[in-house]
């Protein structure tokens, strides 16, 4: 199963205070494990902050008031921009035609200066997952995938994308129990 350029939507029994009530981009999986960044727990620290910490002056005051995101609890002190459209950046992983994982300085000057991708979501660290993991915790009732909209990802209100993607499966997460059954 390949779940590349999926949403994981935290279940309510996953008590992992990491990933309790968050959505996921799932940037990549394959056999050996899966990658992905946390989309909707915004942090403390905005766009303009860490942009004055590596020394590049924002110009583009709009980037710089954009809030950084929670990625994961892996690498937290690296930077991952998830963007669209994909352009041609150092160090970019293309997902899909519309999307790109950006991890180069490149890209934070160009946002710096009003001049990166349209869409842009800043975060530090990502989630990641072994070989089977994954699996095995959607086995367990601690997560469920879906489909990406990129509207969510992008023109949403962070505390709003999880409820807003599960919405569109058909499901009130609120009616949701957190105890797990298996038929």
């Amino acid at each position: 199963m390949d779940l590349r350029n999926q949403f994981l939507l935290a279940m309510p029994s996953l008590a992992d205070p990491h990933f309790q009530r968050t959505l996921t981009y799932l940037c990549d999986h394959t056999e050996h494990g899966a990658m992905g960044v946390v989309v909707n727990r915004p942090m403390a620290l905005t766009v303009g902050e860490i942009l004055q910490h590596l020394e590049i002056e924002p110009t583009a005051e709009a980037i710089a008031q954009q809030p950084v995101h929670y990625g994961g609890p892996v690498e937290p002190e690296r930077g991952f921009i998830l963007h669209s459209p994909p352009g041609h950046w150092e160090g970019s992983m293309p997902l899909t035609d519309e999307l790109a994982l950006t991890t180069s300085r490149d890209i934070l000057e160009a946002l710096a200066r009003g001049e990166g991708p349209e869409k842009a979501l800043l975060t530090l660290g990502y989630s990641g997952w072994g070989a089977g993991q994954l699996e095995d915790e959607i086995a367990n009732n601690a997560w469920l995938t879906g489909p990406v909209h990129n509207d969510i990802l992008f023109e949403m209100p962070a505390e709003d994308r999880l409820a807003t993607a599960a919405a569109r499966m058909g499901i009130d997460l609120s009616r949701l129990s957190s105890d797990a059954g298996h038929a």
